[in-house]
Parts: structure tokens; C-alpha cells; sequence
């Protein structure tokens, strides 16, 4: 993985050599309980001794200063000076943000690495348009079905009321007969406790976090994808700092990545065994619901080519390359 810190500060982010102290707030939409936050506080901590206290960050986790969907606007307007978001929540605003999100794409830490080389310029230059910067980025494990319906096939799923999180999600509810509704993380217990969905698709983490032993019963381990999580910073408050408060954030975020990555891998199985200790059955999906949904997610690659065009292409191709 590049580090952050010579690449931005070949680009001549440095500002002055001093500044006066800063007290900056970062908003992050999952529970202390993830290894995201986790992270992300290790990180704060990093900045805050790296600077003597000179920075120092608040971190409001579990959408409790800005719900998620406003994180990137909160960011970018000032509210907040960094904030944490999941990428391909903002496919909707522009396809090239969903492509960790596509089905079957990348399905490996080895892949989902190569994957996020040849796409994280394209992402970076999306962020400077709009006045923000990437800091890091760390993916959560593959993502598995959770529901209490056997699923052998395609055709099992249909009807099912399925929780989604993004366009992409959304997309594949629709391909494969499912219901989607959008629900947040913190909202998990209490929509399936209601009704409101019957099925989702998510990481071992998340599904650990929420419970999801309380109101499923199956964990269907498709290998589906492995999404991402950004930490972003407003440029400007950036470019406030001095330039001993720049290098260390810089370099806590060149940390963050590293030992974000780590987690993931060394989380993925612990919590897939968590699951099954807590009484859910780990299923191994059929050959058929395997070839199915690979069948899927090749629709869903040419559907999101068709519509990042060159751009697309460029990734796909550089990715396909390594």
C-alpha cells in the first residue's frame, strides 16, 4: 500500500512550520465495538501524541454527531473537520465510489488490495473536487447472506425482504427477487425485530456486532465482496494545520491503513466462528447458489462499466493487469 505521507507531501501540502492548537471533531457511523472505530481511535491517539495535544479529536462513533449518509456533506461543509464513510454509500453521487461493492469482483484480501491500488486515484480526485481528502481506507471482511431461510439457489431468495445500504445492494436485491429496503448499522436489531427485513448481506463483523444469532438463524458464507471504509478530511482545516500536525496525520493515517488491513484479516474467521458459537449455522453454499450469484455479479461488473465508461475501464483493466 502507498504511504500517504511522501505522496502528499510531494504534492506540496505542507503549510507553515507552526500553528496554534486545534480541537477538531471526527464523525464515524459505527458502534465503539467495531474494529473500524477501534481504529479510528487508535489513530486519533497516534495524531494526538504525535502532535503533544497540539491536534486533538473528538470521535462521535455510531452516528451520533451525523448520521451516515451526511457524513461526506458534514465534512466538506466544515460541520465536522474528518469523518469516516463507507465508500460505495456514495455510488449514487458517482458509480466509480461502488466499485469495492461489486459482487464477485474481488473476493480476497490479496484481490480487494490490487482492487483498491488501481482505483484509489480516481476516488482521490472525486474527493479534491470537492474540497476533501483521503486519509486511509480499510475494508471489512467478505461479506456473507444472514437469514433464516435454507437457500440453496437463486430462486430461494425471492421475496425475501432484504436489508440494503447502497445502490449496489439495491441492484442485486432487485436481480435476484428480493425486497430491498435501506437500513443503517445501528439499525439492524430493531428491522428485524420488526419485520421490516428478513435477510441481509453483510460482514461477519457486523453480523457479530448486531447480534444477528437473535433474530437469523443461517450465515451463508458467499464471499460475496469486501467493501471499504474511508477517513476523509476537509482540505482546508487540513491546510490550517502547521506542517509538524500535517506530517502526523499523514503518517497516524499511513498507520491506520496498515493495522486496519491487519485487523480485518485477523478479525474475518474469529468472527465467522463467533457466529457459530452463538448458535447460527456457517453454511457453505452450494455449487449452484455459487454459480448463480457469479453469474450476478458479471451482469453487475458490465452494469457498472456501463456506466463509469472510460473511467470504468481504466480500473477494471489496471486491476485485471496486476
Amino acid at each position: 500500500m502507498r504511504r500517504l505521507l511522501s505522496i502528499a507531501l510531494a504534492a506540496g501540502l505542507a503549510a507553515s512550520g507552526t500553528s496554534a492548537a486545534q480541537s477538531w471533531n471526527m464523525a464515524t457511523p459505527y458502534p465503539d465495538a467495531t474494529f473500524h472505530t477501534q481504529n479510528v481511535r487508535d489513530f486519533v491517539a497516534d495524531i494526538e501524541d504525535a502532535t503533544d495535544g497540539a491536534l486533538s479529536v473528538t470521535v462521535h462513533s455510531a452516528g451520533s454527531l451525523i448520521r451516515h449518509p451526511q457524513i461526506k456533506r458534514g465534512v466538506r461543509t466544515g460541520q465536522v473537520q474528518m469523518g469516516e464513510v463507507f465508500i460505495s454509500l456514495l455510488g449514487s453521487e458517482d458509480p466509480v465510489y461502488a466499485v469495492d461493492s461489486i459482487p464477485f469482483l474481488a473476493t480476497s484480501y490479496e484481490d480487494a488490495e490490487r482492487l483498491w491500488e488501481a482505483s484509489r486515484e480516481p476516488i482521490e480526485s472525486r474527493l479534491e473536487a470537492d474540497g476533501l481528502m483521503l486519509l486511509y481506507a480499510v475494508p471489512w471482511p467478505a461479506q456473507g447472506l444472514y437469514t433464516s431461510r435454507e437457500v440453496d439457489s437463486v430462486e430461494d431468495l425471492e421475496g425475501l425482504r432484504f436489508r440494503a445500504y447502497n445502490a449496489a445492494t439495491s441492484r442485486l436485491a432487485e436481480l435476484t427477487g428480493m425486497e430491498a429496503t435501506q437500513v443503517e448499522v445501528p439499525e439492524i436489531p430493531q428491522a428485524f425485530s420488526t419485520g421490516i427485513v428478513e435477510a441481509m448481506i453483510t460482514s461477519p463483523t457486523t453480523g457479530v456486532n448486531s447480534k444477528a444469532w437473535d433474530f437469523v438463524d443461517r450465515f451463508y458464507d458467499i464471499q460475496a465482496w469486501l467493501p471499504k471504509n474511508m477517513v476523509i478530511v476537509n482540505r482546508e482545516a487540513f491546510e490550517s494545520l502547521g506542517e509538524a500536525e500535517q506530517a502526523a496525520v499523514l503518517e497516524a493515517a499511513a498507520a491506520a491503513e496498515e493495522r486496519g488491513w491487519r485487523m480485518s484479516r485477523e478479525e474475518a474467521e474469529a468472527q465467522k466462528a463467533a457466529l457459530a458459537e452463538n448458535g447460527m449455522e456457517v453454511v457453505t453454499p452450494s455449487d449452484t447458489l455459487r454459480e448463480q450469484l457469479a453469474e450476478i455479479g458479471r451482469t453487475m461488473t458490465e452494469e457498472w462499466l456501463e456506466d463509469t465508461g472510460a473511467d470504468g475501464e481504466a480500473i477494471i483493466e489496471a486491476y485485471r493487469a496486476d
